[in-house]
């Protein structure tokens, strides 16, 4: 697995202990949190699409995605912790989290300068990246999480692109930020792919 956010995961699992347990206590259940994450995130990003003038909310985004960032941790550690994993959880939580990519990420292409045509290739790659983690399971692999552009570090990158917006960087400087993104999608799929073959169960037939 090539370096990653995602790889200091456990750490901010620790960091949100205290947040679990006032959650498990009052029985909202992991479901509800991915649900409700979701469409706060789809609001804040109609938000965004619609009034991309607004310099304090891209300012506001790099705080959205780390609070959507916690948020994922938590409604699998509750799951977890109350014995709450089932199936149609587990596709729920892949699912939104395509829906939070496409409602946080698509509104910069309201902004004048930014090539639609490459923040839609971004979108599409962002898809494939998890696309391509989930497939693994139907080789008989593990969910792949590897870099070096997954979903957290897909959030730091846009987080990063929402300041250079709300600073008044220009598309040309956009663009190419979006360009070294989608790179790195193409990369972390192909490393995704590539381990998941090298882990399947050798076929003894």
């Amino acid at each position: 697995m090539m370096i990653s956010i995602y790889q200091i995961k456990p750490k901010f699992q620790q960091l949100l202990a205290p947040i679990l347990k006032c959650l498990a206590r009052t029985g909202v259940s992991p479901n509800q949190i991915t649900v409700g994450t979701t469409l706060l995130l789809t609001v804040y990003g109609s938000a965004l699409f619609l009034n991309p003038e607004q310099t304090p909310l891209w300012f506001g985004l790099p705080v959205v995605l780390l609070l959507r960032m916690a948020s994922n941790a938590i409604d699998g550690m509750l799951a977890v912790s109350t014995q709450q994993q089932t199936p149609f959880g587990a596709l729920l939580n892949e699912l939104c989290d395509v829906i939070a990519d496409i409602a946080l990420y698509l509104p910069f292409i309201a902004l004048s300068g930014v090539s639609s045509s490459t923040l839609l290739a971004v979108l599409f790659t962002a898809f494939l990246t998890e696309f391509s983690g989930v497939l693994a399971l139907s080789v008989g692999s593990q969910r792949r999480h590897d870099g070096p552009m997954g979903k957290s570090d897909r959030a730091f990158a846009f987080g990063v692109l929402a300041v250079m917006v709300g600073f008044g960087v220009k598309g040309a400087w956009i663009n190419g930020f979006l360009v070294l993104i989608l790179a790195l999608h193409l990369l972390t799929i192909f490393n995704r792919v590539r381990s998941a073959l090298a882990a399947q169960p050798i076929n003894q037939s």
